[in-house]
């Protein structure tokens, strides 16, 4: 795959500095998210990442590790990098003890602990569409991730944290109505296409980009729902025009969307599974 430039210049300091600030550790470096899927924008996207090491990194190493990523973010502003530290042991891997800590870096903060949420996406789509930058090719590990997985991974997400979501919406609409345009439109594309993406999943046990996600909802959700999805596909590519309805009517039709979508799938990929009302 051909990487963006500026994503190549990262990369290669990245490596650079691990290799200066902890020599002799380095064993793999492998990219999952955008830039796997080949939707990576450059400005918005991040560097979505899994370095295997050689030895289990402590806290002791976090030291050096921020020092690797502040020089990065101070000589790079984008994008930015998003990911964890493990070992070739724990790739893959879908259950996490509760004494195992890793380090992370994600929204310019490196953390370390047991809160890096291993899922099945992040698996299926290393195993599927991951990036090998360095090391051994990533069929060299065993990630014995399969689609029931995924989907079981997905429906569950989809009834907990976006039921909550939406249920927390129709209690705010007033409040949330009266946010900035630019913050109805961030939350619209967030809602819009991250619930599009799980139905993607849910239906082709696969992973899509946001805006793949958009162009398979306008052929697979009925028209009533075209114009919201296009309004989320022309905000997250930076086409949007300019906004003429009124908030509280946005969120509305967000709300019902939103509630649809998740009863649509519950009713033809989960019957009688999830009785829950959005």
């Amino acid at each position: 795959m051909k990487l963006s430039p500026k994503v190549e210049i990262v990369i290669k300091n990245y490596i650079s500095l691990f290799n200066k600030h902890l020599p002799k550790t380095l064993e793999g470096f492998y990219l999952h998210g955008s830039i796997a899927l080949d939707a990576y924008v450059d400005g918005s996207s991040d560097i979505d990442f899994i370095t295997v090491t050689n030895r289990r990194l402590t806290e002791e190493d976090t030291e050096a590790l921020t020092a690797i990523h502040t020089t990065l973010a101070t000589n790079y502003n984008k994008p930015e990098m998003d990911g964890v530290y493990i070992m070739t042991e724990d790739v893959g891997k879908l259950d996490q003890h509760p004494d195992d800590s890793y380090p992370y870096y994600n929204d310019g903060q490196l953390y370390f602990g047991n809160y890096f949420n291993f899922n099945p996406i992040t698996w299926w789509l290393l195993k599927e569409n991951g990036v090998s930058v360095l090391g051994p090719s990533l069929e060299a590990y065993r990630m014995d991730i399969d689609g029931n997985q995924l989907v079981n991974y997905v429906q569950e997400n989809m009834n907990s944290y976006w039921v909550n979501r939406i249920q927390q919406m129709e209690g705010s609409i007033d409040k949330i109505s009266k946010l900035s345009t630019n913050d109805i439109d961030t939350e619209i594309e967030w809602t819009v296409l991250g619930l599009l993406r799980q139905f993607y999943t849910l239906k082709e046990i696969g992973i899509i980009s946001k805006l793949g996600a958009g162009e398979y909802g306008i052929r697979h959700m009925p028209p009533k729902w075209h114009p919201l999805i296009n309004e989320a596909i022309h905000i997250r590519n930076g086409t949007k025009q300019r906004e003429s309805q009124p908030s509280h009517e946005r969120i509305t039709a967000l709300i019902e969307f939103s509630k649809y979508l998740v009863d649509s799938c519950n009713s033809s990929i989960f019957p009688n599974k999830y009785t829950h009302n959005t």
